[in-house]
């Protein structure tokens, strides 16, 4: 996967000279940053997407970003978009793009500011680059450093749906001997549910959200482990309450996976959240509501130990991700 590893990636972000105006300035673990403009915070992110289709491609470009800013509890208001391309993009590529990014733009009520198109001699694939920008007070924003002891974990979506989704698009005849031809159709039907912008205003609205994040590459591993990390709580969580559709677990078996590399499967669209005890049932009842699949996981806690429990057994939570979504979607054992 692309992400630097933590400590390469803090060396990287010590170059950057601290500034008063920013509050939330670039961190490990922390997909969006957020300085001060006319008193209301400016919640700022910016996404590559690389190696989609091109049917989604625009699409995914625009929810990347956005849903970054949501996360943080800001609803995207602008953006600029980057189109870079290898010297053989057609300009109906770009146009095919370009209307699918405005279009996904515009349901989310996100204007667009600026950016860049052109083609270069060094790029071998198409990449985009999208920035998103919204506001939020101060009292309202929320980061994946938030979490408090005794808040309970909440899974939003399954783990590892992005990764099926994909190697349904990908790797279709082997997608249908696993998944059978009615199920893949139906996965390759759900790029969707790799934006988390839906989920994460709803939990922003509802309150009691102390810290959130997105369970993309290095997936809950990952993810949990850096909001331990930022909020210097530990966790304790149930094996068995992780919401796993069973195309994962085929993929876990096919590709022999350990329980590791499931928890650490790419599994963007997935949200994690830090709920007070006393937003917990709200929180549940206006998530079934609006039919979205949820489930808690656990609690984080004052102690740092991060637990996981498996058939009631106490084993230590993994400390790095393994994430195998490389190696799924390129179809080898």
């Amino acid at each position: 996967m692309g992400k630097l590893a933590t400590e390469e990636l803090k060396k990287l972000l010590s170059y950057i000279k601290k500034d008063s105006r920013v509050i939330v300035p670039p961190l490990p673990g922390f997909d969006s940053g957020v300085h001060v403009l006319d008193k209301k915070c400016l919640v700022v992110s910016t996404d590559p997407c690389i190696g989609v289709p091109e049917k989604w491609f625009g699409w995914l470009l625009i929810h990347y970003a956005a849903s970054d800013v949501v996360l943080f509890g800001a609803r995207p208001e602008f953006c600029t978009i980057n189109l870079l391309g290898t010297p053989s993009t057609k300009p109906e590529t770009f146009y095919n793009i370009m209307s699918q990014a405005c279009k996904a733009a515009e349901e989310l009520k996100i204007a667009v500011i600026t950016g860049h198109t052109g083609t270069y001699q060094g790029l071998s694939t198409l990449l985009g680059v999208c920035t998103a920008y919204g506001t939020t007070e101060k009292e309202k924003l929320i980061t994946p450093g938030g979490a408090k002891p005794e808040d309970h974990i909440l899974c939003v979506k399954p783990v590892g749906l992005e990764t099926a989704v994909n190697f349904a698009l990908t790797h279709t005849t082997l997608a249908e001997r696993l998944f059978g031809e009615v199920r893949t159709r139906e996965l390759s039907e759900l790029v969707t549910m790799q934006s988390c912008v839906k989920e994460a205003l709803l939990l922003a609205e509802i309150g009691g959200i102390h810290a959130m994040h997105d369970a993309t590459e290095g997936g809950l591993t990952a993810a949990l482990n850096e909001m331990a990390e930022a909020s210097k709580v530990g966790f304790k969580i149930n094996f068995e309450k992780i919401p796993i559709k069973k195309e994962v677990k085929v993929l876990s078996k096919w590709f022999k996976l350990l329980d590791k590399q499931v928890l650490s499967m790419s599994s963007t669209g997935t949200v994690l959240a830090a709920v007070s005890p006393e937003a917990k049932d709200k929180v549940q009842k206006e998530l079934h509501k609006k039919g979205i699949e949820a489930s808690f996981l656990g609690i984080f806690t004052k102690k740092p130990r991060r637990i996981l429990v498996k058939d009631g057994k106490e084993t230590p939570f993994p400390e790095k991700p393994d994430d195998p979504y490389e190696r799924i979607l390129s179809g080898k054992l």
